[in-house]
């Protein structure tokens, strides 16, 4: 595995427990692995350690002399990661540790994600609970599960659990922002039965493949205009089906929901009429869609290749036709922008996965906003969109988002911490993610808290790296906020 001695950076200790972490699996919803690793972290250092009906693990570390009488802080981070992969990529996520190296002011990983989100904020925990010179309040530590898929530690963690009066979620990904505030979301599926039909004779076999997409977070970076790749397929296939009358046998586009999809393949038929320029005839729209997205994109590849054996069955005519116009129709992107907060998405989609294949068709969106009421606005639009077209729509995983408070005590600590540090005030910020805060706060109204992080970039996409010298600046700042949390 390659490392480039990461445990050589400094500081240390947190590099050497996000290596440590790095090594476990973590995917959402296999986390036992790594809920494991933690209870035996914990214990090893004479902790108190429990696990609750979920799978969130909680830590309890007294405070140091002489900060007795300071309020109990809450450090909090998540322990399961995104699995995304480059598709030429050999790597098995439920057994690999993650294969990092070291570039230039970076840390990466090789065509995978790399798990700094959340895991430099885990080990950040980890570093302070094992230390011996740090000093600090009373600390509670959460570690919540299954973060990425569906906020479900978050959300069934019980009230009465935790006693601290401030909250700090090392979650955020722009080293010079405080977040006081994030979005909800919902999960949107439209699915439907396709009738299938026996290929005609005489026909030829295509495979369109969209690749190259940098991806990314599907709400930090919706703004970007990064390309997605189901989009980019859909008018692919809509002048093929008007031109050529294609007919789709498989389609698979995106994976993750909360990940701007990056590749899509189809298998396609035409008539052997078509067979000479079907590909050619492509080229144009081809060239213009890389040309749109040459400046956010540039390695946006779109082949056609003819393949050797047709597929037996393919979607009817009228089913696909329903199909390509529900996608083209249906909101992807920036929906609203905040007319509170200056440059913050208020609300948006990502049309996540598309896939068609054995009679079903299946589309999943994930759409956030950080207004409640525009959360359901936009989903009933997709839903609109995809009923008209014979879909069946399910809502699922709705959450809610974190209200700013513009009072808060801890705000004010780390703003005036921060500026002493760097001579510059820090943006205080709403962010459009998905943030635990506003669960956590269902059952814990009165806690007062704050998120912020490292530098990290390309989160949920092979392209995520942790800047260094972020990690050092962060990691002086949690250490200064520690000493100076507000007395009981």
């Amino acid at each position: 595995m390659t490392n480039n001695n990461l445990e050589a950076l400094t500081p240390q200790e947190l590099w050497a427990n996000f290596s440590a972490l790095n090594a476990v699996p973590r995917a959402s919803k296999k986390e036992e692995r790594v809920i494991a690793f933690m209870i035996d972290f914990g214990e090893k250092l004479g902790l108190e350690v429990t696990e609750d009906h979920v799978g969130n693990v909680l830590m309890r570390k007294a405070a140091t002399p002489g900060m007795e009488d300071r309020k109990t802080v809450v450090l909090q981070s998540h322990l399961d990661m995104v699995h995304q992969k480059n598709n030429d990529t050999i790597f098995d996520f439920d057994t690999q540790g993650i294969d990092m190296f070291v570039d230039g002011d970076w840390v990466r990983a090789n065509g995978t994600t790399l798990g700094a989100d959340n895991g430099i904020g885990v080990a950040t925990i980890m570093t302070i609970l094992a230390s011996k010179d740090l000093s600090h309040p009373a600390i509670e530590a959460l570690f919540t599960i299954d973060e990425e898929t569906g906020m479900t530690g978050a959300m069934g963690l019980q009230g009465g659990v935790l006693t601290g009066e401030i909250l700090l979620n090392l979650d955020t990904e722009e080293d010079d922002e405080i977040d006081i505030g994030c979005a909800g979301g919902i999960d949107v599926t439209a699915s439907k039965s396709y009738l299938e039909e026996a290929s005609p004779s005489g026909a030829v076999a295509f495979e369109i493949a969209v690749k190259g997409l940098n991806g990314g977070h599907s709400g930090i970076e919706i703004h970007k205009g990064l390309g997605n790749a189901n989009k980019i397929m859909n008018r692919l296939l809509y002048k093929s089906y008007e031109e050529f009358g294609l007919q789709i046998a498989t389609l698979n586009g995106g994976s993750l929901r909360n990940a701007i999809p990056r590749e899509s393949v189809a298998k396609v038929i035409v008539s052997s009429e078509h067979e000479d320029h079907f590909a050619s005839d492509l080229a144009p729209l081809i060239a213009d869609i890389q040309a749109e997205f040459k400046t956010v994109d540039a390695g946006l590849t779109i082949t056609v290749e003819k393949l050797t054996q047709v597929p037996a069955q393919v979607i009817s005519a009228h089913d696909q036709e329903q199909l390509i116009n529900a996608v083209y129709a249906a909101q992807n992107g920036v929906y609203r922008i905040s007319a509170d907060f200056d440059d913050l998405v208020e609300t948006s989609n990502n049309i996540a996965k598309v896939s068609v294949a054995d009679g079903k068709i299946s589309v999943k969106c994930l759409t956030r906003s950080s207004v409640e009421s525009s959360k359901i606005d936009l989903a009933q639009s997709l839903e609109a969109t995809f009923s008209l077209a014979g879909f069946d729509v399910e809502f699922s995983g709705s959450y809610p988002g974190w209200t700013p408070n513009a009072n808060s005590e801890i705000l004010e600590v780390l703003k005036r911490i921060y500026i002493e540090q760097h001579q510059e005030e820090p943006k205080v910020v709403a962010c459009h993610a998905g943030l635990e805060c506003g669960i956590l706060g269902k059952n814990y109204p009165d806690m007062d808290m704050i998120s912020f992080g490292p530098t990290i970039l390309g989160a949920h996409s092979p392209a995520e790296r942790v800047s260094i010298s972020s990690v050092q600046k962060y990691w002086e700042f949690v250490k200064q906020i520690l000493k100076e949390i507000p007395k009981k």
